[in-house]
Protein backbone atom coordinates (compact mmCIF):
# COMPACT_ATOMS: atom_id res chain seq x y z
CA UNK A 1 0.00 0.00 0.00
CA UNK A 2 2.81 2.32 0.89
CA UNK A 3 4.36 2.01 -3.03
CA UNK A 4 0.54 2.54 -4.21
CA UNK A 5 0.79 6.18 -2.55
CA UNK A 6 3.87 6.68 -3.53
CA UNK A 7 3.19 6.45 -6.73
CA UNK A 8 0.00 8.31 -6.90
CA UNK A 9 1.70 11.12 -4.77
CA UNK A 10 4.77 11.18 -7.17
CA UNK A 11 2.37 10.72 -10.22
CA UNK A 12 0.76 14.46 -9.32
CA UNK A 13 4.50 16.15 -9.60
CA UNK A 14 5.80 14.23 -12.27
CA UNK A 15 4.61 16.08 -15.26
CA UNK A 16 5.56 19.66 -13.36
CA UNK A 17 8.93 18.73 -12.60
CA UNK A 18 9.28 17.98 -16.32
CA UNK A 19 7.66 20.95 -17.68
CA UNK A 20 10.13 23.01 -15.12
CA UNK A 21 12.89 21.38 -16.26
CA UNK A 22 12.37 22.33 -19.95
CA UNK A 23 11.52 25.77 -18.23
CA UNK A 24 14.91 25.97 -16.99
CA UNK A 25 16.98 24.89 -19.84
CA UNK A 26 15.16 26.79 -22.35
CA UNK A 27 16.01 30.37 -20.10
CA UNK A 28 12.29 31.27 -19.48
CA UNK A 29 10.53 31.53 -16.68
CA UNK A 30 7.56 28.77 -17.38
CA UNK A 31 4.68 27.51 -15.54
CA UNK A 32 5.10 26.17 -11.81
CA UNK A 33 5.98 22.34 -10.80
CA UNK A 34 2.13 22.76 -9.63
CA UNK A 35 0.62 23.93 -12.72
CA UNK A 36 -0.38 20.72 -14.47
CA UNK A 37 -2.48 20.14 -10.94
CA UNK A 38 -4.41 23.49 -11.27
CA UNK A 39 -4.92 22.35 -14.94
CA UNK A 40 -6.54 19.18 -13.98
CA UNK A 41 -8.27 20.90 -11.22
CA UNK A 42 -10.24 23.01 -14.07
CA UNK A 43 -10.69 20.08 -16.58
CA UNK A 44 -12.19 18.23 -13.40
CA UNK A 45 -14.86 20.88 -12.64
CA UNK A 46 -16.18 21.41 -16.39
CA UNK A 47 -18.22 18.53 -18.26
CA UNK A 48 -17.48 16.78 -20.96
CA UNK A 49 -19.33 17.33 -24.28
CA UNK A 50 -19.92 14.52 -26.44
CA UNK A 51 -20.43 14.47 -30.22
CA UNK A 52 -23.74 13.25 -31.82
CA UNK A 53 -21.59 10.80 -34.17
CA UNK A 54 -19.80 9.33 -31.03
CA UNK A 55 -21.05 6.01 -29.66
CA UNK A 56 -21.00 4.97 -26.00
CA UNK A 57 -17.70 3.65 -26.89
CA UNK A 58 -16.28 7.51 -26.77
CA UNK A 59 -17.77 8.28 -23.59
CA UNK A 60 -16.39 5.22 -21.65
CA UNK A 61 -13.21 4.67 -22.91
CA UNK A 62 -11.15 7.94 -20.41
CA UNK A 63 -13.18 5.66 -17.33
CA UNK A 64 -11.16 2.33 -18.92
CA UNK A 65 -7.90 3.78 -19.85
CA UNK A 66 -7.62 5.51 -16.26
CA UNK A 67 -8.80 2.26 -14.52
CA UNK A 68 -6.41 -0.23 -16.63
CA UNK A 69 -3.41 1.83 -15.48
CA UNK A 70 -4.53 1.51 -11.63
CA UNK A 71 -5.03 -1.87 -12.12
CA UNK A 72 -1.72 -1.88 -13.63
CA UNK A 73 -0.23 0.01 -10.54
CA UNK A 74 -1.25 -2.89 -8.00
CA UNK A 75 0.86 -5.24 -9.82
CA UNK A 76 4.29 -3.69 -8.95
CA UNK A 77 5.71 -4.24 -5.58
CA UNK A 78 7.18 -1.56 -3.07
CA UNK A 79 10.81 -2.29 -1.16
CA UNK A 80 10.29 -5.64 0.56
CA UNK A 81 6.26 -5.67 0.56
CA UNK A 82 4.87 -7.80 -2.20
CA UNK A 83 2.54 -6.42 -4.74
CA UNK A 84 -1.64 -5.50 -4.10
CA UNK A 85 -1.97 -8.81 -6.40
CA UNK A 86 0.80 -11.03 -6.42
CA UNK A 87 1.09 -14.32 -8.87
CA UNK A 88 2.99 -16.30 -11.48
CA UNK A 89 3.35 -14.61 -14.83
CA UNK A 90 2.14 -10.88 -13.71
CA UNK A 91 4.15 -8.83 -15.36
CA UNK A 92 2.13 -10.03 -18.69
CA UNK A 93 -1.08 -9.20 -17.02
CA UNK A 94 0.43 -5.75 -16.57
CA UNK A 95 1.45 -5.60 -20.34
CA UNK A 96 -2.34 -6.00 -21.14
CA UNK A 97 -3.65 -4.46 -18.54
CA UNK A 98 -1.71 -0.98 -20.30
CA UNK A 99 -3.06 -2.40 -23.66
CA UNK A 100 -6.72 -2.52 -23.06
CA UNK A 101 -6.76 0.72 -21.76
CA UNK A 102 -5.06 1.82 -24.66
CA UNK A 103 -7.10 -0.08 -27.28
CA UNK A 104 -10.07 1.62 -25.74
CA UNK A 105 -8.49 5.36 -26.51
CA UNK A 106 -7.67 4.44 -29.91
CA UNK A 107 -11.09 2.76 -30.68
CA UNK A 108 -12.74 5.94 -29.00
CA UNK A 109 -10.81 8.21 -31.44
CA UNK A 110 -11.92 5.81 -34.30
CA UNK A 111 -15.11 6.57 -33.24
CA UNK A 112 -15.05 10.04 -33.52
CA UNK A 113 -14.97 10.22 -37.15
CA UNK A 114 -12.45 12.42 -37.69
CA UNK A 115 -9.80 11.44 -40.09
CA UNK A 116 -7.22 13.38 -38.00
CA UNK A 117 -7.96 11.11 -34.95
CA UNK A 118 -7.64 7.95 -36.67
CA UNK A 119 -4.44 8.70 -38.45
CA UNK A 120 -2.77 8.98 -34.60
CA UNK A 121 -5.17 5.83 -33.91
CA UNK A 122 -3.32 4.72 -36.78
CA UNK A 123 -0.03 5.67 -35.60
CA UNK A 124 -0.49 5.06 -31.32
CA UNK A 125 -1.33 1.27 -32.31
CA UNK A 126 1.44 0.87 -34.67
CA UNK A 127 4.40 1.74 -32.20
CA UNK A 128 2.65 0.22 -29.37
CA UNK A 129 2.88 -3.33 -31.20
CA UNK A 130 6.49 -2.26 -32.36
CA UNK A 131 7.74 -1.76 -28.59
CA UNK A 132 5.66 -4.96 -26.79
CA UNK A 133 8.83 -7.40 -27.74
CA UNK A 134 11.32 -4.92 -26.17
CA UNK A 135 9.19 -5.21 -23.01
CA UNK A 136 8.45 -8.81 -22.99
CA UNK A 137 11.88 -9.72 -23.64
CA UNK A 138 13.50 -7.32 -20.98
CA UNK A 139 11.04 -8.68 -18.36
CA UNK A 140 12.04 -12.41 -19.67
CA UNK A 141 15.04 -11.83 -19.45
CA UNK A 142 15.02 -10.61 -15.66
CA UNK A 143 12.48 -13.88 -15.34
CA UNK A 144 15.15 -15.98 -16.35
CA UNK A 145 17.71 -14.29 -14.00
CA UNK A 146 16.03 -14.69 -10.75
CA UNK A 147 13.90 -18.01 -11.61
CA UNK A 148 10.08 -15.90 -10.82
CA UNK A 149 7.63 -14.46 -12.79
CA UNK A 150 6.59 -12.14 -11.04
CA UNK A 151 7.19 -8.56 -10.10
CA UNK A 152 7.37 -8.92 -6.60
CA UNK A 153 9.50 -12.41 -6.52
CA UNK A 154 11.77 -10.98 -9.25
CA UNK A 155 12.57 -7.42 -7.63
CA UNK A 156 12.74 -9.42 -4.07
CA UNK A 157 15.25 -11.88 -5.58
CA UNK A 158 17.43 -9.97 -7.95
CA UNK A 159 19.78 -8.05 -6.08
CA UNK A 160 20.52 -11.47 -4.18
CA UNK A 161 20.28 -14.29 -7.01
CA UNK A 162 22.53 -12.48 -9.41
CA UNK A 163 24.80 -9.77 -7.18
CA UNK A 164 27.76 -10.47 -9.84
CA UNK A 165 25.25 -9.20 -13.45
CA UNK A 166 23.02 -6.80 -11.46
CA UNK A 167 24.98 -3.52 -12.23
CA UNK A 168 25.48 -4.21 -16.11
CA UNK A 169 22.00 -5.38 -16.13
CA UNK A 170 20.69 -2.72 -14.65
CA UNK A 171 21.89 0.18 -16.38
CA UNK A 172 20.65 -1.76 -19.72
CA UNK A 173 17.47 -2.46 -18.08
CA UNK A 174 16.84 1.41 -16.94
CA UNK A 175 17.62 2.86 -20.05
CA UNK A 176 15.08 0.48 -22.19
CA UNK A 177 12.41 1.72 -19.59
CA UNK A 178 13.13 4.83 -19.68
CA UNK A 179 13.01 4.74 -23.85
CA UNK A 180 9.96 2.41 -23.28
CA UNK A 181 8.60 4.71 -21.03
CA UNK A 182 8.92 7.54 -23.39
CA UNK A 183 6.98 5.81 -26.62
CA UNK A 184 4.13 4.56 -24.04
CA UNK A 185 3.13 8.15 -23.57
CA UNK A 186 3.96 9.85 -27.11
CA UNK A 187 6.78 11.24 -26.21
CA UNK A 188 10.03 12.51 -27.54
CA UNK A 189 12.03 11.54 -30.20
CA UNK A 190 8.62 9.70 -31.42
CA UNK A 191 6.38 12.29 -30.70
CA UNK A 192 5.84 16.10 -29.38
CA UNK A 193 3.46 16.50 -26.73
CA UNK A 194 3.10 20.25 -27.34
CA UNK A 195 3.18 20.53 -31.23
CA UNK A 196 -0.02 21.69 -32.57
CA UNK A 197 1.16 20.44 -36.08
CA UNK A 198 -1.75 17.80 -36.30
CA UNK A 199 -0.01 16.10 -39.54
CA UNK A 200 2.77 14.98 -37.07
CA UNK A 201 0.76 14.54 -33.77
CA UNK A 202 0.22 10.82 -32.22
CA UNK A 203 -1.17 11.10 -28.54
CA UNK A 204 -2.81 14.64 -28.72
CA UNK A 205 -4.53 14.48 -31.60
CA UNK A 206 -6.26 11.15 -30.65
CA UNK A 207 -8.41 13.05 -28.03
CA UNK A 208 -8.94 16.07 -29.86
CA UNK A 209 -12.69 15.46 -29.23
CA UNK A 210 -12.59 14.61 -25.38
CA UNK A 211 -13.18 17.81 -23.15
CA UNK A 212 -14.07 18.46 -19.19
CA UNK A 213 -13.88 15.72 -16.99
CA UNK A 214 -12.76 13.23 -19.56
CA UNK A 215 -10.03 14.67 -20.82
CA UNK A 216 -8.95 15.00 -17.11
CA UNK A 217 -8.96 11.59 -17.10
CA UNK A 218 -6.91 11.12 -19.90
CA UNK A 219 -4.41 12.95 -18.05
CA UNK A 220 -4.42 11.55 -14.65
CA UNK A 221 -3.53 8.24 -16.67
CA UNK A 222 -0.77 9.66 -18.16
CA UNK A 223 0.71 10.52 -15.67
CA UNK A 224 0.18 7.37 -13.66
CA UNK A 225 1.54 5.44 -16.45
CA UNK A 226 5.01 7.64 -16.11
CA UNK A 227 4.57 7.17 -12.27
CA UNK A 228 4.23 3.48 -12.89
CA UNK A 229 7.67 2.85 -14.90
CA UNK A 230 9.58 4.95 -12.77
CA UNK A 231 8.18 2.56 -10.24
CA UNK A 232 9.95 -0.39 -12.22
CA UNK A 233 12.93 1.15 -12.74
CA UNK A 234 13.00 2.22 -8.85
CA UNK A 235 12.62 -1.74 -8.19
CA UNK A 236 15.40 -2.69 -10.50
CA UNK A 237 17.58 -0.46 -9.01
CA UNK A 238 17.16 -0.23 -5.20
CA UNK A 239 17.68 -3.26 -3.08
CA UNK A 240 14.44 -4.87 -1.57
CA UNK A 241 16.10 -5.11 1.94
CA UNK A 242 16.59 -1.68 2.92
CA UNK A 243 15.20 0.41 5.49
CA UNK A 244 11.91 1.14 5.11
CA UNK A 245 12.49 5.12 5.59
CA UNK A 246 15.55 5.21 3.28
CA UNK A 247 13.14 3.27 0.53
CA UNK A 248 10.87 5.88 0.69
CA UNK A 249 13.25 9.02 0.23
CA UNK A 250 14.73 6.96 -2.51
CA UNK A 251 11.63 6.15 -4.53
CA UNK A 252 10.65 9.93 -4.08
CA UNK A 253 14.37 10.65 -5.17
CA UNK A 254 14.52 8.15 -8.29
CA UNK A 255 10.42 9.47 -9.11
CA UNK A 256 12.45 13.01 -9.18
CA UNK A 257 15.38 12.06 -11.15
CA UNK A 258 13.58 9.90 -13.97
CA UNK A 259 10.87 13.66 -14.80
CA UNK A 260 14.14 15.39 -14.66
CA UNK A 261 16.04 13.23 -17.15
CA UNK A 262 12.71 12.92 -19.31
CA UNK A 263 12.50 17.18 -19.22
CA UNK A 264 17.01 17.14 -20.19
CA UNK A 265 15.83 14.63 -23.28
CA UNK A 266 12.68 16.48 -24.13
CA UNK A 267 15.26 19.45 -24.21
CA UNK A 268 17.93 18.24 -26.27
CA UNK A 269 16.46 15.64 -28.16
CA UNK A 270 15.10 16.17 -31.58
CA UNK A 271 11.68 14.84 -32.82
CA UNK A 272 12.42 11.84 -35.17
CA UNK A 273 10.66 11.54 -38.90
CA UNK A 274 7.41 9.65 -38.71
CA UNK A 275 9.42 7.52 -40.90
CA UNK A 276 11.92 6.86 -38.95
CA UNK A 277 10.05 6.11 -35.46
CA UNK A 278 9.71 2.40 -36.83
CA UNK A 279 13.35 2.39 -37.14
CA UNK A 280 13.96 3.62 -33.49
CA UNK A 281 11.54 1.06 -32.00
CA UNK A 282 13.05 -2.22 -33.26
CA UNK A 283 16.22 -0.92 -31.83
CA UNK A 284 15.44 -0.92 -28.18
CA UNK A 285 14.14 -4.65 -29.47
CA UNK A 286 17.55 -5.31 -30.78
CA UNK A 287 19.04 -3.82 -27.83
CA UNK A 288 16.78 -5.94 -25.47
CA UNK A 289 17.31 -9.22 -27.44
CA UNK A 290 21.49 -8.42 -27.41
CA UNK A 291 21.14 -7.80 -23.57
CA UNK A 292 19.32 -11.44 -23.47
CA UNK A 293 21.89 -13.08 -25.38
CA UNK A 294 24.81 -11.39 -23.17
CA UNK A 295 22.75 -12.43 -19.75
CA UNK A 296 22.57 -16.16 -20.91
CA UNK A 297 26.11 -16.50 -21.86
CA UNK A 298 27.72 -14.77 -18.46
CA UNK A 299 25.30 -16.51 -16.32
CA UNK A 300 26.24 -19.95 -17.66
CA UNK A 301 23.02 -20.71 -19.06
CA UNK A 302 24.01 -21.49 -22.74
CA UNK A 303 27.35 -22.46 -23.87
Amino acid sequence: MTGIILTILTALIFPGIILRTKSILSGRKGPGVFQPIYDLKVLLQKDSIFSSTASFIFQIAPTIGLAAIICAMLLIPFANEHAFFDFDSDFVYFSYLLAIGKFFIIISALDTGSGFEGMGANREALFSMLVEPAFFILLATLAMLTGYTSFSDIFTSFYISQSDFVLIFSIIGVYLFVQIAMIENSRFPVDDPKTHLELTMIHEVMILDNSGFDKALIHIASYLKFAVYGSIIYNLLIPSDLNIFLQIILFILIQISFAVLIGLLESFRARNKMSKNPHFILTLTAVSFIAFIIIIIITGKIV
